[in-house]
């Protein structure tokens, strides 16, 4: 049986990965961020489950070595703002290995905190010990969004200006590694998705637009490393617009990931909210 280790983040997406390599006859052993990973259910699925530190790969490393282990992938959602708070490092303190490669980011600041960059650092450490890094999706590719409306209601025209105003200013913000969500209202720009990640952008277009009538949309990077940071929408996003009066969400085709899909156009139906997905 082939091994394969999964780092999760925060959301179910890890899950369904994880229930899809063990279908496939893989050998999960899987490391859930502390904070993050939903740990009862991957401790299901998993034939071995290991709270990690957002903070400590290190021990990651170790371990798939141990094991004769040379594949990885890595999931879900980071709370990287968690490290740019007070004493931020110290309650997250890495060990030394990811002290050593990432000090350049945090410490002498030589180099930038993009998640690209912080990405490929991180691949950088794992290939120093023969350690492939993977693409999630190419064991679930059947939870990219394919194009078309996927709801029963459907964007006006002007809807559509907005959104290709939308999908415009959202590829310039993944040009500069910032962020993948901008939330429009009439053709206005309400808020941009940064470090704080889109729900809540979501929710603060919500706070400044009470009015509700809110469009989202979420592109990938122009130059998208599906292997990491893959946009992703599942319902505690939906149910989150949903509060503040969302109506159109807008993702691109075939590098978005919609998890639990079903009960996402169930529930957008029901809330009238229109979901497209768009070349």
């Amino acid at each position: 049986m082939r091994k394969i280790c999964l780092v999760a983040g925060w959301g179910r997406y890890p899950v369904y990965v994880a229930q899809a390599l063990t279908k496939q006859g893989y050998e999960v052993h899987c490391f859930g961020v502390v904070n993050h990973a939903f740990a009862a259910e991957l401790r299901a699925v998993c034939r071995a489950y290991y709270p990690v530190g957002m903070c400590r790969p290190g021990k990651i490393v170790r371990y798939m070595r141990r094991h004769g282990i040379t594949d990885f992938i890595t999931l879900g959602k980071y709370y990287k703002w968690k490290l740019f708070q007070n004493f931020g490092l110290i309650y997250n303190f890495p060990d030394l290995l990811t002290l050593r490669m990432f000090a350049g980011h945090f410490l002498t600041r030589k180099q930038d905190c993009k998640d690209d960059s912080l990405m490929t650092t991180l691949e950088k450490m794992f290939a120093r010990f023969g350690l492939r890094l993977g693409c999630p999706t190419d064991f679930v590719p059947e939870l990219l969004a394919g194009e078309g409306v996927l709801t029963k209601a459907t964007p006006s025209e002007s809807d559509w200006e907005t959104i290709r105003y939308g999908q415009s200013v959202a590829r310039e913000l993944g040009r500069f590694d910032v962020g993948q969500s901008v939330v429009l209202a009439q053709g206005t720009v309400v808020a941009l998705e940064a470090l704080e990640g889109t729900d809540a952008c979501i929710e603060r277009a919500g706070k400044l637009c009470t009015a509700g009538n809110l469009i989202l949309v979420k592109m990938a990077k122009p130059n998208q490393d599906m292997r990491f940071d893959v946009p992703t929408i599942g319902m505690t996003t939906l149910e989150h617009f949903a509060q503040v009066g969302g109506r159109v969400i807008a993702v691109e085709a075939e590098r978005t990931i919609l998890v639990d899909q079903p009960e996402m156009i169930a529930f957008a139906n029901q809330r009238r909210i229109a979901i497209v997905v768009i070349k």
